[in-house]
């Protein structure tokens, strides 16, 4: 059972707490309007469209002007985590696209990102930056995947090492040092100084506090 106040907490931020016991706490943000995602109302840049497809509605972003900024970090003060984001990437869009950020008060950053290679494949790019010393960029331009397709992405941090996979499959890992993040704030299909706009849709995002095992990310179903 969760305490009073954590209970109203999770309500404020959204979440959706999995499982029972000590499970690890799980926020999911569907994205299916602009009006108000996890219970937050997001400041719109742009005109993100509503999408009906393959079963799922998404946001769907130009990559020229529509973004979303939320005044809230959905990680904040955990040690360990997993960010999950089910989107799909438009062919045409940026080289360099920034379409998950979070960055709190002390600078810290976790960005997702693609870099598109050609009109069929892109490449993931994730970033953990605690300080100037201690960050760290896994980016493998020779792994890639079909653009216009639905992907889950995922970034693991255990305390220690930083991985990141896509469809479930494990793409790269490094080793980093990550403090617990403070209050903060993210955007999604824009980095937060409004460069590197995403071209595509995104449908879902799950944060979880604690390092999910392989075995046991999101695929697309």
């Amino acid at each position: 059972m969760k305490t009073p106040c954590v209970f109203v907490l999770c309500l404020l931020a959204g979440c959706a707490h999995t499982g029972a016991g000590d499970a690890p706490k799980t926020t999911v943000w569907n994205l299916d309007n602009v009006s108000t995602i996890g219970g937050l109302t997001p400041e719109v840049l742009g005109a993100p469209r509503t999408v009906s497809e393959a079963g799922r509605k998404a946001l769907c972003f130009d990559g020229k002007t529509d973004g979303l900024f939320l005044p809230v970090n959905p990680i904040a003060g955990w040690s360990r985590f997993t960010i999950e984001i089910l989107f799909k990437p438009e062919g045409d869009g940026p080289a360099e696209q920034r379409f998950l950020h979070i960055q709190d008060e002390q600078e810290r950053r976790v960005l997702i990102e693609t870099r598109v290679i050609d009109p069929r494949n892109w490449a993931l790019d994730t970033f953990l930056r605690e300080s100037d010393a201690n960050k760290l960029t896994l980016l493998d331009k020779s792994k890639v995947q079909s653009t216009d397709q639905w992907h889950w992405a995922a970034l693991v941090y255990d305390g220690n090492t930083m991985a990141h996979y896509v469809d479930g499959d494990l793409q790269l890992a490094g080793t980093v040092i990550f403090q617990p993040m403070g209050a903060g704030r993210i955007s999604l299909g824009v980095r937060q100084n409004k460069i590197h706009w995403f071209k595509g849709c995104i449908s879902r995002v799950r944060f979880t506090a604690a390092a999910v095992p392989a075995g046991a990310l999101q695929k697309p179903h």
